[in-house]
């Protein structure tokens, strides 16, 4: 039971902090960009894991199987035209999250299609087996990180995207949402009130990036 979790965590851990440690690089990284250096300054602009771990998203990652790091600071005084550059910066972590899980989804494709049953043997097995079930959960954990951040709702990055893109009463009605924004979030997950639009979109995309051959290597990291 003990090497079972330990081999489960083993895995978890580095695709789960690369995505969120790319996601916060590339809000950093557009924020530069687009006129703040803030996150520079800082030495946020780095794919260290340690400049942006934070000790209870990384908890939850092993736990529940989503986590997230330190948010990067953005002073949108900084930003040239802050508006429109903030539905930039906020774009910009959800997308990495995208563009990662089709990396990890062609690097899976690839290993499948020389191992067509999913039965890796011999000498091969001990490096192939980790790095597939690397790649499934990094498929798994960058589409949810993606999802889960699109979701409207201020400090959500798909909260800043639709106050930039918004009618400006809309926008300043929702921008007030926002210091309450984790509550509304908390009691959506605990209700499970978000559970039938996030999820089956979640299911949707993972079973597309993987042909639907996911479920085998998925099973470890079920909660």
């Amino acid at each position: 039971m003990f090497e079972d979790t330990m081999f489960r965590i083993s895995i978890m851990l580095v695709p789960g902090l690369f995505a969120i440690t790319c996601h916060e690089v590339a809000h950093g990284y557009v924020a530069w960009r687009l006129g703040d250096p803030t996150a520079r300054m800082l030495g946020r602009l780095t794919l260290n894991p340690l400049k942006h771990i934070d000790f209870i998203g990384t908890l939850m990652l092993v736990l529940i199987g989503i986590g997230w790091a330190k948010p990067i600071p953005v002073v949108t005084e900084n930003l040239r035209n802050p508006r429109k550059a903030m539905v930039l910066v906020s774009s910009a972590g959800p997308g990495s999250n995208i563009l990662i899980a089709l990396g990890s989804a062609l690097l899976y494709r690839i290993i499948m299609a020389w191992y067509p049953s999913g039965g890796f043997t011999g000498l091969p097995a001990m490096v192939v087996t980790p790095v597939v079930l690397m790649l499934v959960f990094s498929i798994y954990i960058n589409v949810l990180l993606a999802l889960f951040n699109l979701l409207p709702i201020p400090p959500l990055d798909g909260g800043r995207i639709a106050i930039g893109l918004l009618p400006k009463r809309l926008a300043t009605l929702l921008e007030s949402l926002e210091p309450y924004g984790m509550i509304i979030i908390i009691l959506l997950f605990v209700t499970k009130a978000i559970n039938p639009v996030l999820f089956p979109v979640h299911s949707f995309l993972v079973n597309v990036l993987t042909g639907g051959t996911q479920a085998q290597f998925l099973k470890p990291f079920m909660f």
